[in-house]
């Protein structure tokens, strides 16, 4: 979303340097020159506030973008905006004046806190709705958190790299990350996750050695102890899977499509696999309604944004997360 936000922060600071050289040429006298610009405005300012409303009441996680709602609401924006153009044109100059007052300090504002917001939630902080029942019952549909993207580092801009983190990444640290989908032709758990936040308990890290029996997860060879936060249904176990050889299955699973040989049957037989360098293994506490890593591979650490840090809303359910 801090993408989103700069963009819309320098459209709004580009609109306004336009809008004050025009005003010095004297091209904004004319009215009908006036009202168009007036028109632009509104084009720009409101859909800017709609796609973001879009996007935060679906949570900022990646999920596809309400197409029929986005229109809907560009076309209810563009007919107002052609209306305020006709009714633009009956102004005088001192109403001309007052509209481009507001219309700079509100462009002002808006790309003053884009640029602020922006910066924050690149480098510190970011809002995060979970969208489904895999972390259950830690997290409940529709938890509202906050994500602390400086714990492990802050990322290099247009880079990889991270500097300065206060701790490393551990197993049963709570993440949220970038699904690791190399393009959106890519489909695991019964379609394409491209682009989208997921939330996970990290199980395992690089070099650690994976496998899950009977649903329960072994690290190293030695049982995972099992927590309270940890859940499962009760439902018949699956004891049987056509074998691989070990580096085809390793292979597949590096590459997120082991889920296309096996499925569901992942759930409760996988592995044993080795976590690659700089990669990690994540579940879902709702171990038996969780896609996670036995199912699209390990979470490569520049596709992690930072830790969950603090559940903000409901207000039953504020917390700081263990």
């Amino acid at each position: 979303m801090e993408q989103r936000l700069f963009i819309i922060a320098c459209l709004m600071y580009v609109f306004t340097l336009i809008t004050r050289c025009l005003d010095k040429k004297g091209f904004l006298t004319n009215i009908k020159n006036f009202s168009s610009w007036h028109t632009l405005y509104l084009i720009c300012i409101l859909n800017s506030a709609w796609y973001l409303y879009l996007f935060v009441s679906g949570g900022g996680a990646g999920e596809p973008f309400p197409i029929k709602k986005m229109l809907l609401g560009s076309a209810l924006i563009l007919a107002y905006s052609i209306y305020r153009f006709f009714s633009v044109q009956k102004a005088d100059s001192s109403k001309q004046n007052s509209l481009k007052k507001s219309a700079l300090d509100w462009c002002n504002t808006v790309y003053f806190a884009g640029f602020v917001a922006s910066f924050v939630m690149f480098f510190f902080l970011q809002a995060f709705k979970i969208p489904s029942a895999s972390m259950r019952d830690t997290f409940l549909e529709g938890d509202h958190l906050f994500v602390n993207k400086a714990v492990y580092g802050f990322r290099i801009p247009f880079t990889k790299h991270f500097v300065g983190s206060f701790k490393d990444i551990k197993p049963e640290d709570i993440i949220i990350f970038q699904f690791p989908a190399k393009d959106r032709s890519q489909e695991n758990c019964g379609g394409s996750q491209y682009g989208r936040d997921f939330v996970k308990r990290v199980i395992a890290l690089p070099g650690d050695t994976v496998e899950v029996r009977d649903s329960r997860a072994y690290v190293n060879g030695q049982p995972l102890p099992q927590r309270d936060y940890e859940k499962y249904d009760d439902v018949e176990r699956v004891h049987y899977q056509e074998e691989l050889p070990s580096e085809v299955y390793q292979a597949l699973w590096e590459n997120h499509q082991l889920d296309s040989y096996y499925g569901m049957f992942l759930r409760d037989q996988f592995g044993p696999v080795i976590v690659p360098p700089n990669t990690y293994f994540a579940m879902g506490d709702n171990r038996d309604n969780s896609c996670d890593s036995r199912f699209w591979g390990p979470v490569p650490r520049e596709n992690i944004k930072g830790e969950a840090w603090f559940i903000h809303w409901p207000p039953k359910r504020i917390r700081f997360v263990d």
